[in-house]
């Protein structure tokens, strides 16, 4: 009897003792131990990395889903999908690199729209030795163009400012003689009319009313827009008429131009001897700055 219990005790003792590790689940099976977690999480980082670095070749749109990043360098911008109907650069607007067909680069926008023209204008600005309140580029090249031929070319000498030397015809007058022959009036109101006259100097006032001046005088404005200029009609010879209490152009009824002695008034009408009408904003009106240019070959002004 008693040997039968020990036996079905050490049986007993036998079957408990090997539990735990045949009976009691584990905490981690082997898919969810940190250990296996770690690992499929390094193998999907290293294979999301090499899918990316190396796309798989049998999904092309996966492929596509990274574009291309935009080239861009100092002088140009990357324009894509720019190609013309024909398949081709417009000629001295777009510009491929190499074989790459799908980018193309364009000149900046500020070049595109003034094109040629734009730099033109800039490069025959340097004529100009100081710059002005008035002058753009595009009233420069038009001035430019109407200048006698024995001036063209030569570099515009700044005689006198109402900003730089005051506000005086006296002045004016004086520094007018710095530089014989043909000089440039230009002046302006304060609505953004700019005007002037081609005129002779050594400005020469008189004590009485009397004309002077040639058939090479001319007015100009821009208060039409683009800039015109009026030429002497022959109708009679009140070119221009210079005293030290005002400098006035044109005749036959009224003056084109008349600045007074302290030139910052002025006014402006219809006039037989240029046939022109009223050059400013307005009949009467407050002047925003005078300026008179001369006319100095390179080599005279560096001299």
């Amino acid at each position: 009897m008693h040997a039968l219990k020990d036996k079905v005790s050490q049986k007993l003792s036998n079957l408990f003792a090997d539990s735990p590790s045949q009976s009691a689940s584990p905490r981690y099976s082997n898919s969810d131990s940190p250990k296996a977690r770690l690992n499929s999480s390094v193998g999907k980082s290293l294979s999301s990395y090499f899918s990316f670095v190396v796309p798989q070749s049998g999904n092309e749109e996966d492929s596509e889903l990274c574009p291309p990043l935009p080239i861009r360098t100092e002088s140009y911008e990357c324009i894509e999908n720019c190609k013309s109907a024909n398949g081709q650069a417009k000629a001295g607007t777009f510009i491929s690199i190499g074989e790459d067909k799908d980018c193309e680069l364009r000149v900046s926008a500020k070049v595109e729209e003034s094109g040629n023209d734009y730099f033109d204008g800039v490069k025959k600005m340097r004529e100009l030795t100081e710059s002005s309140v008035f002058i753009t580029a595009n009233l420069f090249e038009f001035l430019h163009a109407s200048l006698p031929n024995i001036v063209r070319g030569c570099k515009w000498i700044l005689l006198y400012s109402t900003l730089k030397h005051g506000i005086s015809l006296r002045t004016l007058l004086r520094r007018s003689g710095e530089l014989p022959g043909p000089c440039l009036l230009v002046a302006g109101d304060k609505q953004g009319a700019v005007f002037g006259a081609l005129l002779e100097c050594p400005l020469q006032p008189t004590p009485k009313r009397k004309y002077q001046g040639t058939s090479q005088t001319f007015l100009f404005t821009t208060i039409y827009g683009e800039p015109r200029i009026f030429r002497p009609t022959g109708a009679n010879r009140y070119y221009l008429m210079c005293m030290n209490e005002f400098l006035a152009f044109g005749g036959g009824g009224n003056f084109a131009l008349c600045l007074d002695e302290d030139l910052l008034k002025a006014t402006s009408g219809p006039s037989e001897t240029f046939g022109n009408e009223c050059l400013a904003s307005s009949t009467e009106f407050e002047l925003k700055n005078v300026e008179l240019w001369g006319f100095a070959h390179a080599s005279q002004y560096l001299s």
